[in-house]
């Protein structure tokens, strides 16, 4: 009689898992790179802080998301330029928010609170001036009585190391057609000039070459025109005081 064999389960064939560890990294920095998108939307102080705390949680704990100590060595150190470049970021963005503390101390002492204006914002710190504490009506040159607020205004515009500064001019939307001026935009674009040549040529420690100027006309108001108090709002002269690093941590300014 012959035997019956006995049939061998087969084995289940292993199942390499290897991969799980850099997948866990790979996770980690796509919620690293989240957090510095959802900060970078604002420039927020709070926010900044935040971010920090959440950074150095996940840089420096050792664990990835599924708690696997990370095995797999980042390429030529990108966490740490990572690190070292949202660092450099929000300490340029500590020094903005200092300079514009300095500004809003300025605003107090003389108070110019209806006449002046600070935010800070993605593109830098705006420094927003009406017009009419530096200009006549229709005219670009700055008043002579005033000449000594851009005086003023210049050393709080000393940074070590410089800073890219832009001045734009800025109109309501009524028509001006003079011999002087033909449009809104040669009134503004003067405004700015004439605004930055007392800013810059009043302080010798500055160089113009970090200094630019725009002209909008009529055509960016923060303001109704329909009303004479939002006319007197779009008729401004700006001041941007820009960042010197990207939020990448990339110098701007040499």
């Amino acid at each position: 009689m012959a035997k019956k064999r006995k049939r061998h389960k087969k084995h289940e064939e292993h199942v390499d898992e290897s991969w799980l560890v850099p997948y866990a990294d790979i996770l980690t920095l796509l919620l690293a790179l989240f957090i510095v998108l959802f900060a970078s939307s604002s420039v927020d102080e709070t926010k900044l802080q935040q971010m920090s705390a959440v950074f150095n949680e996940i840089f420096t704990s050792g664990t990835g998301v599924m708690d696997n100590p990370s095995v797999v060595q980042t390429p030529n150190g990108s966490t740490s330029n990572i690190q070292s470049g949202v660092s450099k970021y929000m300490e340029d963005q500590e020094r903005l928010l200092e300079t514009q503390n300095r500004v809003d101390e300025f605003i107090a002492i003389h108070e110019l609170e209806n006449q002046f204006e600070t935010k800070l914002t993605e593109e830098g710190l705006l420094i927003t001036i009406r017009d009419s504490i530096l200009f006549d009506m229709g005219r670009a040159e700055v008043k002579e009585e005033y000449a000594t607020i851009a005086d003023e205004i210049a050393q709080l515009l000393m940074f070590d190391p410089p800073r890219n500064i832009v001045i734009t001019g800025h109109t309501d939307n009524v028509p001006i057609n003079t011999t002087e001026f033909d449009s809104n935009w040669d009134l503004s674009v003067m405004r700015a000039v004439n605004f930055m040549k007392e800013v810059v040529t009043g302080n010798e420690a500055l160089d113009p070459k970090y200094f630019s100027v725009k002209g909008f006309g009529e055509f960016q108001p923060i303001a109704s025109n329909d009303t004479e108090e939002g006319k007197a709002k779009n008729r401004r002269v700006e001041v941007l005081v820009q960042p010197r690093i990207t939020e990448n941590g990339e110098l701007i300014v040499e």
